[in-house]
């Protein structure tokens, strides 16, 4: 569990690789579909009509709008904000936004739209403010609007509106602005209307001011301006000047401050300025006082793992989200001050409903933390092997579920990240599972961006033995093929419940890799040995679809291991015979040569012996 939450201290040194990295060309595209409210906003900008390329960071691919785009704010993973004036959109408004059931403002002010207003709108039941104001809006405002219970802004002045104001309005008790002006508008305005706060009916046809008796703007609508004295003027300006002056001032104090800070300190202040100029997207600032309230103290009672950087903690936010709390130890360890730098880079910016996602950080001179969402199912691992008595196991469609969330994760990491992401720790304690227990591949501490024009990159070999692919082990050299291999023990963890490396097996004379283990009893076609004897149920072709994924992933060749596009294609069974043709053939070479070679080996053997049971009778 700890090795899946994993962290770290920083140096001048690491904060210059830290900010390098940052300005990376990184770009990561998942090839799942966005959510409801991720494919509403597509259609809306869409129909908006970008032609100037305003908007460039909406993207189709993502998950979620809310983990990175712009001109959104969420609250609770739904979108509550949407804010585009002034882009120069040029179509109409989409009856798709009424998809964005949570909306609270809407502003789209100031573009160059067109189209008749959406009755659709009259669906969002938590639309506070909606700003329509000058754009090309024709036709009338939907008498459906009136059916807004939490409207209390509405502003479509500089419009082509036509028609009458709708009596439904009224209907709206809410209401505080209602602003028309600069449109086509005639007829009667509704009396009700005359009582809101904020009213302008002003450069219509609607009757209303001259000899009426209701004017066509309210009091509070009109700007009020003074002019200034000369002496406020004066004043003004001096003011200003020596502001300017203290500015200057501090701008100069701070960059000293700044130079020896980064000679005398060797960690990265987060606290300070200098986060502020790097881009963290979403994800939040913690202080060290917020970290100790969500932990009691890091309470050890609140401990839920340990691993090779630090400890996690069970925590709780002060608005109530439960987070697991990952604390660096030993911060001046440089591993861990790279892992703590990797976590940061890595899963900020790659947003996979598959990848663990990070919440935020806190880092201080004697503390690098990392929060990540709480995960209450634990790993794959725990509720394989190390569940408590009572809790519940894993049954065969969560298994298959896990292995085919996990194999949509590392395919997003190989194949739509650039660079790409080598994940180099793929087993089943690093796949958490949330409350539905979907399966999350975290821990990015031994993780590698590598280019995607590169085939491979050369390390210390780092991992976790019975997973570590042999090119990797015997050369150091690992590739997205090393986490396909990884992949394809860890299917094998989940078919079989096992270890991938287990001594036990050494009391029945089998073999300690679980991989061998499956492959001989494969050879003897024994499926009732291989599977779970925890799995009450299971789909027999189900579990031998999976199985020969897995063999098909752990061949000793990389070049022989499919893409993870390829696995996911296979685990729904496209291209699978086909290569399991192939994979049972060549083995059935590899086992005849291997046959061959014993037998030579004791051919050998037995002529050694005999030519020397030949040379003793001779001797006597």
């Amino acid at each position: 569990m700890a090795e899946a939450y994993s962290i770290p201290h920083l140096s001048l040194k690491s904060f210059i690789t830290f900010f390098l990295l940052l300005l990376l060309p990184l770009s990561c595209r998942t090839t799942n579909k966005p959510n409801v409210e991720g494919e509403a906003l597509i259609e809306i900008l869409h129909a908006l009509d970008d032609s100037s390329h305003r908007i460039t960071d909406w993207d189709s691919h993502f998950v979620s709008p809310c983990d990175s785009w712009s001109h959104i704010t969420c609250r609770n993973g739904r979108v509550v904000t949407l804010s585009l004036p002034s882009n120069r959109f040029t179509g109409n408004l989409s009856p798709s936004i009424a998809k964005l059931k949570s909306l609270v403002s809407l502003d789209l002010r100031k573009n160059n739209l067109s189209g008749t207003l959406p009755d659709s709108l009259s669906s969002m039941l938590y639309l506070q403010n909606l700003n329509l104001a000058d754009n090309y809006f024709n036709g009338s405002i939907p008498a459906s609007w009136g059916q807004l219970p939490e409207l209390k802004h509405l502003v479509v002045r500089g419009n082509q509106l036509t028609g009458s104001i709708p009596e439904s309005l009224t209907n709206i008790t809410g209401l505080m602005e209602l602003d028309v002006s600069s449109n086509d508008l005639t007829g009667k305005i509704p009396q009700q209307l005359f009582s809101i706060q904020t009213f302008n009916f002003t450069d219509t046809h609607l009757t209303c001011g001259g000899n009426l008796q209701q004017p066509c703007v309210s009091s509070s609508s009109i700007p009020v301006a003074k002019r200034k004295s000369k002496v406020q003027v004066v004043v003004t300006a001096a003011s200003l000047g020596a502001f300017s002056l203290l500015l200057l001032g501090a701008f100069f104090g701070y960059l000293f401050h700044r130079q020896h800070k980064f000679t005398d300190e060797i960690f990265f202040d987060v606290a300070g300025e200098d986060v502020r100029e790097i881009s963290f997207a979403q994800i939040r600032r913690f202080s060290l006082r917020e970290m100790q309230l969500a932990t009691d103290n890091f309470n050890e009672s609140n401990i839920i793992g340990q691993g090779g950087y630090g400890k996690v903690y069970r925590g709780v936010l002060m608005d109530n989200t439960r987070v697991a709390v990952k604390r660096l130890m030993d911060y001046q360890s440089p591993g861990g001050e790279a892992a703590f730098l990797r976590e940061v880079r890595l899963i900020s910016i790659a947003v996979h409903k598959n990848l663990l996602r990070l919440i935020g950080f806190c880092t201080t001179s004697t503390e690098k933390i990392l929060v990540y969402p709480f995960m209450q199912n634990l790993s794959v691992a725990y509720r394989l092997r190390d569940r408590k008595p009572g809790e519940q196991g894993l049954d065969w469609p969560t298994r298959k579920r896990i292995a085919f969330g996990t194999a949509h994760g590392l395919e997003y990491l190989h194949e739509h990240c650039n660079p790409k992401i080598i994940h180099r720790d793929m087993k089943a304690a690093n796949i958490l599972l949330n409350d539905e227990f979907e399966p999350v591949l975290g821990d990015f501490g031994l993780a590698k961006l590598m280019d995607t024009k590169v085939t491979h990159v050369t390390t210390q070999i780092r991992g976790t033995m019975g997973h570590i692919a042999p090119e990797y082990l015997s050369t150091g050299k690992s590739s997205e093929k090393t986490d396909v291999f990884g992949y394809g023990i860890t299917l094998l963890e989940l078919v079989t419940g096992q270890r991938a490396i287990d001594l036990c097996r050494l009391e029945e004379e089998e073999d300690v890799l679980l991989l061998d283990h499956i492959k001989k009893l494969l050879r003897e076609k024994r499926l009732e040995d291989i599977v779970d004897q925890n799995l009450t149920t299971c789909n027999n072709i189900e579990v031998e679809t999976i199985l020969q994924v897995a063999m098909l992933c752990t061949q000793t060749s990389p070049e022989d291991r499919p893409k993870m596009a390829q696995v996911v294609s296979m685990l729904q069974g496209i291209g699978l015979a086909e290569r399991w043709a192939e994979w049972e053939q060549l083995e059935q070479v590899r086992i005849q040569e291997f046959s061959l070679t014993s037998h030579k080996f004791i051919w050998a053997e037995d002529s050694t012996h005999h030519q020397e049971a030949i040379q003793l009778s001779q001797a006597r």
